[in-house]
């Protein structure tokens, strides 16, 4: 399949549609902003992009950085950071990794996946979005909807988000990698939903092999 024009018309398409919280992030352009774009990801991790939004905005305004991060107690984290899911759980591993970046790392966030992965609670889905967005390195983030699309689209046949990564790596052309989960995220949450995808206003309807989909509008 032509992956290529898929990519190109989900680009132009996709400007109608609200940026990846994430995404907004890494926009931001200062000092701090890679240690806010892992922030930010682990924020989304079960949690709805707008809430993601919000909660990173209320939060970022009380700490943005490793070190201003560390000198927050975790009830004021968990009480900027709700109703992310699991608020609890990520408060204090937001706190815990901003401890360990500024004890291992003098305060700057690794642009590894191997020193990223070392983090606690951070994962291969995180770690490609930080090296990628922030750092602006080679990587393929997939997360569910990356991994629903090009499955549905036919584009790879695999089973796991770690499976379609390493799939993607072999086929997708490098000038893609950066910028399919972003992509491929807008689509998935306004058009090519987990459920009865909106396939009667899908831009790429015809490049689709609708793999798995049983019920469509």
């Amino acid at each position: 399949m032509d992956i290529s024009r898929v990519l190109t018309i989900l680009k132009q398409e996709n400007k109608k549609y609200r940026e990846p919280a994430v995404s907004v992030v890494a926009r931001s352009g200062n000092s701090s902003k890679v240690f806010k774009v892992l922030v930010s990801c682990l924020l989304s991790l079960r949690t709805k992009d707008l809430v993601t939004s919000q909660a990173s905005e209320r939060l970022f305004s009380l700490a943005e950085s490793p070190e201003e991060m560390t000198s927050l107690d975790v009830s004021t984290i968990e009480r900027a950071i709700y109703p992310v899911g699991f608020y609890k759980t990520k408060a204090r591993r937001i706190k815990e990794i901003s401890r360990v970046l500024m004890d291992k790392y003098h305060g700057k966030v690794p642009d590894t996946l191997k020193g990223l992965l070392e983090l606690n609670g951070v994962g291969r889905k995180t770690a490609n979005l930080v090296v990628t967005v922030g750092y602006g390195k080679p990587g393929i983030c997939v997360d569910t909807h990356v991994h629903r699309i090009v499955n549905r689209l036919g584009y790879v046949s695999t089973r796991t988000p770690r499976e379609t990564e390493f799939a993607l790596r072999e086929v997708l052309p490098r000038r893609y990698w950066i910028s399919i989960n972003d992509l491929l995220v807008t689509h998935g949450q306004n058009v090519c939903a987990p459920v009865s995808p909106r396939c009667s206003i899908c831009p790429v309807e015809k490049y689709c092999q609708k793999v798995g989909v049983s019920r469509h509008r």
